[in-house]
């Protein structure tokens, strides 16, 4: 499985680069992670608790950053064990380029999962990543901008709110 996203940051390209090399940050922005431990240098160790359609499973597993070039790029790259439910295991090439704005993080994501997890189907599974992805560079996002101003949440939450009442005929 496959993807690509970038997104625009309010924040400098240095804190940005920061939160991505520092086991407090992921731990606050890998989704369902419950412990994050280690540094840039040596590797970060996770254990993430995770529920992809009717299998839950905690992942022990390492985090390796490689090819970094300060404030520019790295690759992210880990692997967990879950068990019964099999493994995960992806990389991320994350881009940063300074922006009117901040910073443009762009990301290209490769994951694999096996057992049985790899029989819930290509279907759950790719919206399962991509969920995961977009989940943690909406975290890091927030934190490092803070959470949207209301004004704007509710902006974005306007067409899914119109797009559900339609679809339920509320």
């Amino acid at each position: 499985m496959h993807m690509s996203d970038q997104r625009e940051i309010a924040a400098p390209v240095a804190d940005v680069w920061a939160a991505l090399l520092s086991a407090d940050s992921l731990l606050n922005c890998v989704p369902g992670a419950k412990e994050v431990t280690g540094n840039a240098e040596d590797g970060f160790e996770a254990t993430v608790v995770q529920k992809v359609g009717p299998v839950k499973a905690t992942f022990k597993g390492k985090v390796v950053l490689s090819n970094m070039v300060e404030g520019e790029s790295l690759t992210l790259t880990g692997e967990g064990k879950g068990g019964a439910a099999g493994f995960a295991k992806g990389g991320a090439d994350v881009t940063l380029a300074p922006s009117e704005t901040g910073t443009l993080l762009s990301y290209e994501v490769d994951a694999k999962v096996g057992g049985k997890l790899a029989q819930l189907g290509s279907r759950l599974i790719d919206g399962f990543a991509k969920k995961m992805a977009d989940q943690f560079f909406t975290n890091l996002q927030t934190s490092l901008e803070g959470p949207a101003e209301e004004g704007e949440e509710a902006a974005e939450d306007a067409p899914k709110k119109s797009l559900l009442k339609r679809m339920t005929g509320g």
